[in-house]
């Protein structure tokens, strides 16, 4: 049985959650774009995911993503979450909205739409 877009996604986030990496880009397609609201920006590929995601989550000890409402037509999957990120001594809470599109069993296409002011402020800055 094929996996349908959805599950291919809720896969990937779960994938994330422990910060395995390997495993998520593993549900990536090669020429993937990856944006997300400036300063971070577009990137292309399992390799440039992996750019912005490792850094930034380095001084993340586990992610949970609850998925709030969820909506999928075809290719398309909507998710509306609140992704939690646990910190040394604090989770640190963004409500986001996900745009991912699946094609063969690989994420094409994902965007997510979040208030970066909000997680800047809560983010330990680069080296603490």
């Amino acid at each position: 049985m094929t996996a349908t877009p959805s599950q291919i996604v809720r896969a990937f986030l779960k994938a994330m959650e422990p910060l395995d990496y390997d495993r998520a880009t593993a549900l990536v397609a090669p020429d993937c774009v990856y944006t997300n609201p400036p300063p971070i920006g577009t990137v292309h590929g399992q390799q440039g995911i992996r750019a912005v995601l490792e850094p930034f989550f380095a001084p993340t000890l586990e992610n949970e993503f609850r998925i709030l409402r969820e909506a999928a037509n075809g290719k398309v999957v909507m998710l509306e979450r609140l992704d939690r990120h646990r910190l040394q001594d604090t989770w640190v809470e963004l409500p986001v909205t996900g745009v991912f599109e699946v094609e063969d069993g690989l994420i094409t296409y994902w965007r997510d739409y979040f208030d970066a002011a909000t997680i800047l402020s809560q983010w330990p800055a680069p080296g603490t």
